[in-house]
């Protein structure tokens, strides 16, 4: 065998499923191939993969910025699975042939081997995917070392177990000051979260034109939480030519655990004294109240909302929607609630992945092949926007891992996060009760000039498609979604603020 790095073209054969590969072959270097040689070449070197791996903390540091593969400490932790505690074979027959995208094909014939119930097929492509995945590698590597996460969490049931270990090892080691600097850092080399805001910002400034006294609903998602989005929105009202306005700012922040909420209420405590001391500084009458939640934000009584009845309302959910159980309705009811507050607009910002499926056998094919699309493109797009590997970078890639955790290993009650289309949310509001309002010129023009700022690959697609909004796209493929929308009965037709 030539090389280690050879996608799997035989692999599902006898399969009940058939993955089509058309790509390319890849242009490794000769240290790579050889590296990758021994591990095929010397199957003695296997050892049992029946234990379950998780990536030691301590690996993560941006001084391992190289992509040469690095070997990860496993935990032994027992497999439940039914196989022998010897080694899994290496299957000599197997037609490999080089190809870009090998993480996907490994990972797409590792799922048909789990829809099987192959066992001694999972061992086997689980060992490959331990081999050759790293945090530190290319895009592939880094695909193969999450999803392997992933996919070991599901085989072995461990999904929710796997998932609260993770994020108790982010607020065990993160402080205020790290994550804040990976949140500037991310919105300085990307415009991801930097799109969402000044669309939203725009549409708000709009719609509040004239009002003496505003009250923003602010429903943020994990990164948003850090209310970057308010300052340019505060300078925008100290410099507008009309009478400054009196502006509260309401941050709902609701958790899922106990420990994600305390680390909110110590963020907020910080965020609340810098959001004050800049709007002082500018000139505006502000309040900022935080409201902290455990749970399901549908779940939120908002009666318990501070409204008083001659502010101008609004709703701002920036990445919050997906947070929501999708389950009996909960969604629908949490867009309901929004009506019932009668705001002037609702802003919207959300990722733009179909990654809502229940996972079930059915269809787990089909979901890990748009979770490996989504994930890919994501990667990418850090990898183009990252110089080089850094702190923040690698936090942001850690995080995607336990997304991946979440998605393919969790069910649908106790899922964190699970993305919806533009076209979903847009039925859904629809359905609400609201209408999209179109983003005006000027607001357009705001947003193509952000992304000016940043390194080519970045557009704006329209979301005629989707009925509203627009789009952030990464080489053509839109990533985020953001759209404007008022209460109002559904005429077909959108309005301009």
């Amino acid at each position: 065998m030539d090389t280690l790095l050879r996608l799997v073209n035989d692999l599902g054969s006898s399969d009940q499923y058939s993955y089509n590969n058309n790509s390319s072959s890849s242009s490794k270097n000769s240290s790579d191939r050889n590296h990758y040689n021994y591990y095929l070449q010397n199957p003695q070197s296997q050892e049992c993969f029946n234990n379950s791996f998780m990536e030691d903390e301590d690996h993560f540091s941006a001084s391992s910025s190289s992509s040469h593969h690095h070997h990860h400490q496993l935990r032994q932790l027992q497999c439940s699975t039914t196989t022998t505690s010897a080694a899994a074979p290496v299957d000599h027959d197997l037609n490999f042939e080089l190809s870009e995208e090998w993480a996907s094909t490994v990972l797409l014939q590792t799922a048909i081997a789990i829809v099987n119930k192959n066992t001694t097929r999972i061992q086997h492509l689980m060992w490959v995917l331990n081999e050759l995945g790293s945090p530190y590698g290319d895009i592939d590597q880094k695909l193969a070392f999450y999803f392997l996460q992933g996919m070991f969490s599901r085989v072995t049931d461990s999904g929710a177990k796997c998932y609260r270990t993770l994020a108790a090892a982010l607020e065990k080691q993160s402080c205020f000051g790290s994550m804040r600097r990976m949140v500037l850092k991310f919105e300085e080399v990307s415009p991801w979260m930097r799109f969402g805001h000044v669309a939203s910002n725009g549409a708000l400034m709009e719609a509040l034109r004239g009002e003496k006294k505003l009250h923003i609903i602010d429903i943020p998602g994990s990164y948003s939480s850090f209310c970057t989005q308010w300052p340019t929105f505060i300078e925008a009202l100290a410099t507008q030519s009309d009478q400054t306005p009196h502006l509260t700012l309401t941050t709902l922040v609701a958790a899922k655990s106990e420990g994600t909420l305390r680390a909110h209420k110590k963020l907020m405590k910080e965020i609340s004294r810098r959001l004050e001391k800049f709007a002082r500084l500018m000139g505006i009458s502000f309040k900022f109240k935080p409201i902290f939640h455990y749970g399901d934000v549908s779940h939120f009584d908002f009666t318990h909302l501070p409204l008083k009845h001659d502010e101008a309302v609004a709703v701002n959910c920036s990445g919050a929607l997906r947070s929501v159980a999708p389950l009996h309705n909960r969604r629908d009811f949490l867009i309901s609630l929004f009506r019932s507050l009668r705001p002037k607009i609702i802003t919207v910002v959300e990722e733009e992945a179909d990654l809502n499926a229940d996972g079930g056998a059915d269809d787990f094919f089909k979901h890990l092949q748009e979770c490996l699309r989504w994930f890919r493109l994501y990667f990418d797009s850090l990898d183009g926007s990252f110089p080089i590997v850094t702190d923040e970078r690698l936090m942001l890639e850690r995080a995607a891992g336990r997304s991946v955790v979440d998605l393919l290993a969790c069910g649908l009650a106790e899922s964190v996060e699970r993305r919806e289309t533009a076209v979903r949310w847009t039925r859904r509001l629809h359905d609400g009760g609201f209408k999209p309002v179109s983003f005006s010129e000027d607001v357009n023009d705001d947003v193509r000039a952000l992304l000016r700022r940043y390194k080519d690959g970045w557009t704006v697609m329209d979301g005629d498609g989707a009925g509203a909004g627009m789009f952030l796209a990464w080489k053509g493929q839109p990533v985020v979604w953001a759209a404007a929308w008022v209460p109002g009965q559904v005429d077909g037709e959108k309005t301009h603020v």
